[in-house]
């Protein structure tokens, strides 16, 4: 019987500014290494397409997402002096994304809500 999904994800798109990229890379690695510490962090890592970068990451549930953004805060707000974010998408069954619509409210995202499948 599959496990009871609690999983969340973020989908956050960043633009960064013309010639930053490099400032933003490394600003990746410091965001690699916080969350590594993060126990309910189940994947996370950057992919790019130019100046378009996307942060793939998964978590337990919706404590596990709001400890990550209070881990990575102010590298948020460094990250935000340099790139926009573009799309946030917060993805997760309904109670999990209930949880967030309140701390995450300021940030504008758009939640999607799990409907159908399962978890191993």
């Amino acid at each position: 019987m599959p496990a009871k999904d609690t999983c969340c994800s973020l989908v956050p798109y960043f633009k960064v500014a013309e010639g930053q990229l490099p400032a933003f890379r490394s600003l990746c690695e410091r965001f690699v290494e916080k969350t590594l510490a993060e126990p309910k962090c189940m994947y996370y890592g950057f992919t790019f397409n130019g100046d378009r970068v996307h942060c793939r990451e998964g978590y337990a549930d919706a404590e596990g997402v709001l400890a990550h953004l209070d881990n990575v805060g102010a590298l948020l707000q460094e990250a935000l002096k340099i790139a926009e974010i573009t799309c946030l998408e917060v993805h997760g069954p309904a109670a999990e994304l209930d949880k967030l619509r309140g701390p995450m409210g300021a940030l504008n995202p758009q939640f999607f809500t799990l409907e159908y499948g399962f978890r191993n």
